[in-house]
């Protein structure tokens, strides 16, 4: 039998599809922690520091894989009167890159503030704003092309 050798493509699509799932997760316990330190007037700690800034890393890498993607696969030729075609142009691009953004600026403003508590309550609300960004942007991929599920591999 042949092997199916898979390209580099391929292999970025898959990195990039299964990446989500890393970012979710550190963004979901970057933001429950954030909030059960803002709430119960937390330190600030090392470990807090460390957790905010692995998911800004996580969220870098799978923004750098996106437009890998986006660029290599001419996604942004594809015509935009068709909803998938929108989608993938315009859609997911722009609210990927718009949570990425606001994961940036939340890390970076929550270092400008020597209170604790506005430090957590800054990361909460970027964070969680950023979250609600990409489960809107997977709602909207899945109303876009129905072969694709809310929390598929694809």
């Amino acid at each position: 039998m042949k092997e199916k050798i898979m390209g580099i493509s391929e292999i970025l699509k898959s990195a990039h599809s299964g990446w989500r799932y890393i970012v979710i997760v550190l963004l979901v316990a970057a933001i429950a922690t954030a909030i059960s330190s803002w709430l119960n007037k937390k330190p600030y700690t090392e470990g807090n520091r460390k957790l905010n800034v692995f998911t800004l890393i996580s969220a870098h890498i799978q923004a750098l894989l996106g437009l890998i993607l986006y660029f290599m696969n001419g996604w942004y030729k594809v015509d935009s009167a068709v909803p998938m075609g929108r989608y993938w142009k315009m859609e997911h691009i722009s609210m990927m890159i718009f949570a990425v953004i606001l994961i940036t600026v939340g890390n970076a403003r929550s270092k400008k503030f020597s209170d604790p508590v506005v430090q957590h309550r800054t990361i909460a609300i970027y964070y969680t704003l950023a979250l609600i960004i990409i489960f809107g942007a997977l709602y909207a991929m899945v109303n876009a092309d129905p072969t694709r599920t809310f929390w598929g591999i694809s």
